[in-house]
């Protein structure tokens, strides 16, 4: 599947079924030694004060990818608390 394809999918976790955000809003972490996707990067934006700082993001690990369909991905991730970064822009 080309990466164009992925682009304005919705992310929806079976475990709970809730909307984390949609692919066109994300971002890839890419292993640089083998050029496999490792994780999706998908903004979090609760608790969002501001526009321009630093950017949070909710890492979904390849592995969690169950099924990638038309309109959706479905992920399965049962953290309570999924891993968060923060990036700046």
């Amino acid at each position: 599947m080309k990466l164009s394809k992925l682009g304005g999918k919705e992310i929806v976790n079976l475990t709970d079924g809730g909307r984390l955000g949609i692919v066109a809003e994300s971002d890839l972490l890419i292993d640089e030694r083998n050029g496999k996707i490792r994780a999706l990067l998908v903004p979090d934006f609760r608790n969002q004060l501001s526009l321009f700082s630093e950017r949070n993001f909710i890492e979904i690990p390849w592995s969690c990818v169950k099924k990638i369909g038309n309109d959706m991905i479905i992920i399965e991730l049962e953290e309570e608390k999924p891993n968060r970064r923060k990036f700046s822009l």
